[in-house]
């Protein structure tokens, strides 16, 4: 029955108890045994090697849970407010001689002694005397310290009688098998007694007695309990207050309390109440806080607008420090909005206006959020369409807005149209840049300019052209480049025609082989260009040359060199890539040595027949010839013939069809720049 009875408790306060915020003093447990052991309350020493409890408060945590310090008493619950324990008391029993039910053979008195001047005392209001047995009287007493009664300073019991089995009814506690009486306040201390009585008609159903303490509202008498030889503990509430140490006398009301440097009530959101069962007091948080009064700012504002069962509220809830204040919106009324509803305050013709204003506004706000939505979702399929789930792989690019970029993309800054989109000259941020905009795109393409940023944004070389940034926003998405003054070398050399000498082409073929060398073993990941040509090397004011376009380029692993599309400019394409579909750095290399060619004859490298300068250059080279009559006029001199045929013999190397043969472009750079340093000597 108790056990029953201790799980209905356990239920009960977890369906009915106010959630309580859990305080304690610094660096101490704050639990034992699934317990709260909440401030005065508290195990040992703390931080700083502190007491973690008051005087009179300490628990110890056995192995089994929390017990009262210096008892065997254990702690079911601790509670700061209200301020009372429930703690598990010995039961009374005295049980009779089966072969002589005259005499008792078994005897415990269920004794509990607690410092009279303590802090715990018997709560009165909630706990009871019971007496359970037939034909018995239980009794209990306090200590022998003051004779009044049998040398007790109180005295107190019931007694019960029953004719048969059937006399004690299940549910009823009248003196039939169970009785029960009301504890004074004020007790500490307990000792049960028991008058024997003959027990020979009744040993089958009541063979012992039991007296016990025991909540008075969570205990109810079930006739089965006369026979339970378990009975040995039940629960029972203590009330405890902040009492003097050692001597009652001393025990200090609220009014003297707060005068004392012991005061215990810390926080400055609390009171004193005085104690109702024994001297001393308690503290309590102040209205509209909670938490823990006994410590320095354990008492934190309630949040009353967060539960609204508790605090009601019918208009607009806002909290306030210790409090919360309740009232309408602006427009309407009510007597208390606590309680009542709030309503307006116009009349109907103004709240018709308002109405329709309203709906106007609010389908307005429905329309934009649509718009603003569908603007996002587009906004996402452009980015993922575009390849930007590759570009987040990108370190160090600006994305930038197609507001920025509007003003640039017009027809009046295009400066070049390429395989890939147009290019426009425009300003950002005060510094030139060629804003390039891809034209009929597939998702193939997607994929190429995903690549194109990836690759730009990871090469930093004064020989490479460097990407400022890209805009994802639009279908069409835009790269970002530093602006390069002078054009492609494909305009110079063919469009412009503009004089250039010797050093400045064998420099520009030099510094172009510089950044084709890094792109392929320098670069943190193996860069292939795939569309090496005049065209893709652009020239600053100083004639440096910068690489560009990798709009086709692949960052490639060791054992994934393979390309499932064939792309590029045939006119400058490595055969063997073209039949096998592998490109390789040595592709590069091939469409080098194109290049070359054309820098130092002048003369445009064709795919439409049979790409005629490469086809001269190699037979040239095969019959022994000199190609004298190959080299641009310009530079043909006599003094210029043997640097001219070198660089022609460093190009015919890069074209031979067996790539194992070909030079790489780190030792094209070694064969420009012994060049570069003779011709200076």
């Amino acid at each position: 029955m108790l056990t029953a009875f201790l799980l209905l408790l356990a239920a009960a306060a977890a369906a009915t108890e106010t959630p309580e915020r859990v305080v304690v003093a610094h660096g101490c447990q704050s639990s034992c045994g699934g317990v709260d052991i909440r401030y005065p309350f508290g195990i040992g020493v703390g931080a700083g090697g502190r007491d973690c409890f008051r005087e009179g408060f300490e628990i110890d945590c056995v192995y089994d849970g929390p017990v009262l310090a210096n008892t065997t008493l254990r702690v079911v619950q601790l509670s700061v407010d209200p301020a009372e324990s429930l703690v598990m008391l010995p039961v009374g029993r005295m049980c009779y001689n089966a072969t002589d039910p005259r005499r008792a053979e078994e005897y415990s008195h269920g004794e509990t002694l607690m410092n009279k001047h303590g802090v715990y005392r018997f709560s009165s209001a909630r706990n009871m005397l019971v007496v359970l047995g037939c034909n018995t009287m239980g009794t209990i007493g306090s200590d022998k310290t003051t004779r009044l009664v049998d040398g007790y300073s109180y005295y107190l019991g019931c007694m019960n009688f029953c004719n048969s089995s059937a006399s004690a009814q299940d549910g009823q506690c009248a003196s039939l098998g169970c009785c029960h009486v009301d504890i004074p306040p004020g007790l500490t201390h307990n000792y049960f007694r028991f008058r024997e009585y003959d027990h020979t008609s009744m040993m089958d159903y009541s063979p012992c007695d039991y007296a016990f303490l025991v909540d008075r509202t969570n205990y109810t008498f079930r006739r089965s309990d006369l026979l339970r030889d378990t009975l040995r503990t039940s629960p029972v509430w203590l009330d405890w207050a902040i009492r003097g140490a050692g001597d009652d006398s001393v025990s200090l009301s609220c009014a003297q309390a707060n005068k004392t440097k012991e005061y215990a009530c810390l926080s400055n959101q609390s009171y004193c109440v005085d104690a109702t069962n024994g001297p001393g007091y308690n503290c309590n948080c102040s209205e509209g806080y909670e938490g823990n009064a006994y410590l320095v700012a354990g008492c934190t504002n309630i949040d009353e607008c967060a539960d609204s069962n508790k605090y009601p509220c019918k208009g607009v809830c806002r909290d306030t420090q210790g409090s919360y204040q309740c009232t309408c919106p602006p427009g309407y009324g009510s007597d208390d909005p606590k309680t009542q509803r709030c309503t307006p305050k116009f009349p109907p013709a103004a709240q018709i206006c308002i109405g329709v204003i309203g709906g106007i506004l609010a389908i307005t706000l429905v329309a934009f959020i649509i718009i603003i939505r569908k603007e996002k979702r587009k906004t996402r399929e452009f980015y993922e369409k575009n390849g930007g789930l590759t570009l987040e792989k990108a370190k160090v690019i600006k994305l930038f807005k197609m507001e920025e970029l509007k003003p640039i993309l017009k027809s009046s800054n295009v400066i070049g149209k390429g395989g890939f989109g147009e290019v426009y000259k425009g300003v950002l941020d005060n510094v030139l840049v060629a804003v390039k905009k891809p034209i009929g795109r597939n998702v193939q393409e997607n994929k190429q300019f995903a690549n194109e940023v990836i690759i730009q944004s990871q090469v930093i070389h004064k020989n490479i052209v460097r990407l400022i940034g890209c805009c994802l926003e639009v279908d069409s998405p835009l790269l970002v480049y530093e602006f390069i003054s002078k054009g492609s070398m494909h305009d110079i050399l063919h469009e412009f025609r503009e004089p250039l000498n010797l050093d400045v082409r064998l420099s520009i073929v030099l510094e172009s082989a510089h950044g084709l060398a890094y792109m392929h073993s320098q670069a943190h990941t193996k860069i292939l260009h795939g569309d090496v040509k005049p065209a893709n090397i652009l020239l600053d004011d100083n004639f440096v040359p910068k690489i560009s376009d990798f709009g086709i380029s692949r960052l490639i692993a060791v054992d994934k060199e393979h390309t499932a599309n064939i792309i590029g400019d045939m006119s400058y394409m490595d055969p063997v890539y073209l039949q096998t579909g592998l490109l390789t750095e040595k592709s590069d290399v091939y469409s080098f040595g194109v290049v070359i060619l054309e820098v130092i004859s002048r003369k445009k490298a064709t795919h439409a027949d049979n790409n005629n300068l490469v086809t001269s250059f190699l037979e040239s080279h095969k019959e022994g010839k000199k190609a004298t009559e190959l080299f641009d006029q310009e530079i043909a001199g006599a003094g210029n013939l043997e640097l001219l045929d070198t660089l022609a013999g460093i190009a015919v190397e890069c074209l031979s069809l067996d790539v194992d043969q070909r030079p790489s472009m780190t030792d094209v750079v070694a064969h420009l720049l012994t060049l570069s340093r003779l011709r200076v000597l």
